[in-house]
């Protein structure tokens, strides 16, 4: 409303005004005069953010929401590993979504015949769950196609489903926020924090920055690229040239490095519409054949 009136609206992140929320004399004026000094001194001191449009909103609240059975199924099948465990068995390596299948095929060969009659309950949650979260799937899959045609372009890169390819358009919304797709891996907080002074400048973890879930989705997208399952591409080639440094977590500094550039590789995507080539920088350096 007040935009429409022909006003400015800055949305201030409470999160880094700690000359508000560690005030000892904190009161509403106290806290609106703050807020004014700042905004006139220089906007950027109050780090804006940007809400997202209501539709979008709305369909991130299907992703979020989908999160949660996502979550409870984890800990469900953990629970089922750790309670077979403990009786001297294993169950089989596999995905989650796999667990609905063990009470009618794989419950006599993999688990005790004791824990049959208390996990069977726990397995068919496990199985109703599944069925929740591919429901969710087919919603975001028709979302995608018929609200957000651009996901199409960042799904080009081998291991990016509808659930990243639109996660990642509701996250940044407007591409053209950051002048520089390089901006992207900083604002989603994959890369090193810093704390520079003087002569000093430690070596520091990723930042953490910005959604959360969006940094998982791209991690876990970077172990799939990384993985066995994963094909020839600069991604690939990027993270195994880390990883072979070896060292203390090798394998994970790859696959947070891999996350990074896909950051990068998916916001170009969306802004230049360009088609992918998994491995176009190989052929400029004449890595591979013509």
């Amino acid at each position: 409303m007040l935009e429409e009136l022909g006003h400015e609206v800055l949305v201030a992140n409470a999160r880094k005004l700690r000359l508000i929320y560690t005030n000892k004399q904190k009161t509403d004026e106290v806290d609106a005069q703050n807020l004014a000094r700042l905004a006139r001194v220089d906007p950027k001191l109050l780090y804006p953010l940007k809400h997202r449009n209501e539709d979008s909103q709305a369909h991130m609240a299907i992703i979020r929401s989908r999160e949660a059975p996502v979550s409870r199924r984890t800990r469900l099948v953990d629970h089922v590993r750790g309670a077979v465990k403990s009786f001297g068995a294993r169950l089989p390596k596999g995905p989650a979504r796999g667990f609905q299948r063990l009470p009618q095929e794989r419950a006599e060969e993999h688990i005790p015949e004791a824990l049959r009659p208390v996990l069977g309950p726990v397995l068919e949650q496990i199985g109703w769950l599944t069925e929740r979260i591919r429901g969710y799937d087919r919603k975001l899959e028709t979302i995608s196609k018929e609200r957000y045609p651009e996901t199409e372009l960042l799904r080009q890169i081998e291991g990016i489903g509808p659930l990243t390819a639109l996660t990642f358009v509701l996250t940044l919304e407007d591409p053209s926020r950051f002048e520089k797709s390089r901006s992207v891996g900083a604002y989603l907080g994959l890369v090193p924090a810093t704390d520079r002074s003087g002569d000093r400048d430690p070596q520091k973890r990723i930042s953490k920055e910005g959604d959360e879930m969006m940094r998982k989705l791209l991690v876990g997208n970077a172990h799939y690229i990384l993985g066995p399952f994963g094909s020839d591409s600069d991604l690939r080639r990027h993270g195994q040239k880390i990883a072979s440094r070896g060292g203390k977590n090798a394998k994970k500094r790859a696959a947070v490095a891999v996350a990074r550039k896909l950051s990068v590789l998916l916001h170009r995507l969306w802004v230049s519409g360009e088609v992918y080539e998994p491995l176009y920088n190989a052929r400029r350096r004449g890595d591979v054949a013509a």
